[in-house]
């Protein structure tokens, strides 16, 4: 008898599930409580973008230092920490572990108000990505046991509402608190916010029955009454072969050795001058190989497959211009539109708003709907919308010079205003793989298996991503600096682009090999 099954066999009911079918009414409140949560996720998380101005200001930042506070500070926890959390997530609670990962991010987004130095400012927004880094796997395992897999994509999309929430309302919230009382306001205020809201999620939201949903659409195709989804056999198969989870894991220890060895080396003032880098690198790489070793059973299912790989690598690819265009925009608009801080909380609050609502319910919908006739449509939909997305975003920001083209040259309002009505279009394109591809990722992997199978997928996007994004956009806007100027950080974003033509090719890959890969 395996760990993962009961003394007759079945697999184990993680401790917190209910068996009671829920309503249509308590599934819609549960995804509207999970949007919200996940809006406070970006509120806290993308509110720094629109702080960027404030805070160089007053620690006196180069891009390339702002790119570290708001990629690697919070990426390199809120990545590695997610799959522990998952994983443990698929054998508790997951409302208790999102209730305290929501506690827990909005307690040290307050207190990001209260730094008093850079270095205070780094450690609370890695704090911030320690709690962020326990609510986004476990509400997508949630989403997959309270809708069928016909409804998931858009209901991942629904979810997935509360980025351009999250993004404008930080955005337009952040800013406007911080031209009126200051960036350490602007912090506490949204910080709150979420510690208040962490009660409300555990007192309202019960975790439902694991592949409930998919027990009940396979008993509808078979015109029979529901039974249980026969997935004990797949976990007890899975348990008795972990040896892919285990190298990977062990490359991760192996890494972090020698990033350990070079700080050594640069303490005994051998070659190398600044220790801290290495054994940052060596923390870094420690925490993941112990995440994959935790997650050697799930890692061991799902990185056997092509797909898994093609659509976490073309995430990561898109996510690297979704996340570093978010976050530097709003200090782009400031230098190249001459916006001030308020200005600029309203107009790209907006963009992000608007365009993004669109954008990711699209992309759910029309996978949902050409995926009855092929499961290549859930990562196809996003292929083709990443390939639009980069000329669009140029054009966007261009949007001076396309009305220079017009008798009298125009006016700056009418730039303005070109320019908002383009870039609807790439950030709408941008969002429109999470809700296909986040249900995708669900199918790599049986239900038991979900949070840790997302928090893996998460693992590569954002550590990726996010941090390579967000820091790569402000790394080359000093390398540019010289050549460019204030206009540095338009042509840094220029390079970017190049990242969704890479996301476009690998996602259409992936839509020729998921089929292959799906699990029911």
């Amino acid at each position: 008898m395996s760990q993962g099954q009961a003394a007759d066999g079945t697999a184990k009911k993680p401790v917190g599930d209910e068996d009671k079918t829920p309503s249509p009414a308590y599934r819609y409140y549960v995804l509207a409580i999970l949007i919200f949560v996940y809006m406070l996720n970006f509120v806290d998380r993308q509110i720094i973008g629109i702080l960027a101005a404030p805070l160089k200001e007053h620690f006196q930042m180069s891009d390339s230092q702002f790119g570290l506070l708001g990629g690697i500070a919070f990426a390199s926890v809120y990545s590695t920490l997610a799959i522990p959390l998952a994983w443990l997530a698929d054998r508790t609670s997951r409302v208790w572990i999102m209730t305290g990962a929501l506690a827990v991010w909005s307690g040290f987004t307050a207190l990001c108000g209260l730094a008093g130095s850079f270095g205070q400012l780094f450690l609370f927004r890695m704090g911030v990505g320690v709690g962020e880094a326990g609510g986004v796997a476990p509400a997508y395992s949630l989403i997959a046991d309270y809708f069928p897999p016909n409804q998931r994509a858009r209901a991942m999309a629904a979810f997935a509402f509360g980025i351009p929430l999250g993004t404008a309302g930080g955005t337009l919230i952040g800013g406007l608190l911080a031209v009126k009382y200051g960036w350490q306001t602007a912090f506490i205020v949204v910080g709150i916010l979420g510690v208040l809201v962490a009660p409300i999620l555990r007192l309202t939201v019960r975790d439902p029955k694991r592949g409930g949903t998919d027990a009940a659409a396979a008993a509808a195709a078979a015109k029979i009454a529901p039974v249980a989804v026969p997935v004990a056999p797949v976990v007890a198969e899975a348990l008795t072969d972990t040896g892919l989870g285990r190298k990977v894991a062990l490359v991760c220890f192996g890494i972090a050795g020698v990033f350990a060895a070079l700080g050594l080396l640069s303490l005994m003032k051998v070659g190398i001058q600044n220790p801290v880098i290495p054994f940052f690198g060596a923390g870094l790489m420690a925490v993941i190989g112990i995440s994959m070793w935790i997650a050697k059973t799930t890692g061991s299912v799902i990185m056997k497959k092509k797909s898994f790989w093609l659509l976490s690598l073309g995430a990561a690819s898109s996510s690297v211009c979704g996340y570093g265009v978010a976050g530097w925009l709003p200090l782009f608009f400031m230098r190249s539109f001459d916006l001030t801080l308020s200005q600029v909380s309203w107009y790209y609050a907006g963009i992000a708003l608007i365009g993004g609502l669109l954008g990711i319910w699209m992309g759910g919908v029309i996978a949902d709907r050409m995926a009855k006739k092929s499961k290549g449509a859930y990562p196809l939909v996003p292929a083709v919308a990443f390939i639009i997305s980069a000329p669009c975003f140029i054009l966007a920001m261009n949007s001076p010079w396309l009305i220079g083209l017009l008798p009298g040259g125009g006016s700056h309002a009418m730039a303005l205003v070109l320019a908002f009505v383009i870039f609807l279009i790439p950030t709408g394109l941008n969002l429109m793989w999470l809700g296909p591809i986040t249900a995708a990722v669900q199918h790599l992997a049986p239900a038991p298996m979900r949070s840790t199978a997302s928090a893996i997928f998460l693992l590569i996007n954002n550590l990726l991503g996010l941090a390579v994004g967000f820091f790569y956009f402000g790394w080359m806007s000093d390398l540019l600096r010289p050549v460019f100027g204030d206009e540095s950080l338009r042509w840094a974003i220029y390079t970017g682009m190049g990242f969704y033509l890479a996301a476009s090719l690998l996602h259409f890959c992936a839509s020729r090999t998921l089929s292959k890969d799906w699990i029911d």
